[in-house]
């Protein structure tokens, strides 16, 4: 069984009507809906704004659905200078960027009392997750590079230069480094994918609205291709 998750419902709408529903089940205010997907078991999920929504839903899918990997896709404001709207970014890794204990001498974003703050993804997800970017043309271009998480909307050039300078992230959003933390206490591979829906510069008003239908287009694609490889 695999996993998806989504945020949003713009963001795992086309894949509920891709694939085969068997069944549906509710937990937590949540609908997981299972089903056959390019000739595979996935649950697909959509789990709500913000860390603790997508903690919750990703430990429901590990308790109660055994999946075997997790894929999480959506959207996020870009940090890189390189980054441009429409652009993907698969993650290395992730760090929640709003994780603070520098009070007792810890770096920002690292955990305290945790061996490990920056969950990385897994490799051979990555590499599916690469190629299926690759299936969109050329018009966008694909990154592999961190992805920070945090439960605020990066919506000034001043944030979106510190959260860069310091963790060197290619994108900020709201939920994949929670469900990375999830996966990673349970042993389960995972991988993050964000398409930029703006440039986290407060410029996100005008450009989401116009974005959003494209990119759950380009995830459903994405997911097609990759649940069709793992």
């Amino acid at each position: 069984m695999i996993g998806i998750i989504g945020a949003m419902e713009e963001e795992v709408v086309a894949l509920k009507r891709s694939m085969h529903i068997k069944s549906q089940f509710i937990k937590a205010q949540m609908e997981f809906i299972e089903g056959v997907l390019q000739g595979k078991e996935v649950v697909v999920v959509k789990c709500g704004i913000g860390k603790v929504n997508a903690a919750i839903c990703t430990q429901i899918l590990v308790d109660n659905f055994n999946v075997e990997c997790i894929i999480n896709v959506g959207v996020a404001g870009g940090l890189h200078p390189d980054l441009n709207i429409g652009d993907i970014v698969v993650s290395s890794d992730t760090v929640q960027h709003d994780m603070d204990a520098t009070i007792f001498g810890d770096p920002r974003g690292v955990i305290p009392r945790m061996e490990n703050s920056f969950f990385e993804a897994d490799r051979r997800l990555m590499d599916i997750a690469l190629k299926a970017t690759a299936t969109l043309g050329k018009e966008y271009k694909t990154y592999i590079g961190r992805i920070a998480s945090g439960d605020q909307f990066v919506s000034s050039i001043k944030m979106k230069e510190d959260l860069y300078s310091t963790f060197t992230a290619y994108c900020a959003e709201m939920e994949g480094a929670a469900i990375a933390h999830t996966c990673y206490l349970n042993a389960v591979p995972f991988v993050i994918i964000r398409a930029i829906s703006d440039k986290a510069d407060g410029s996100a008003e005008v450009n989401f609205a116009d974005f959003t239908e494209m990119a759950a287009r380009n995830a459903n694609k994405i997911i097609n291709y990759m649940i069709q490889n793992i």
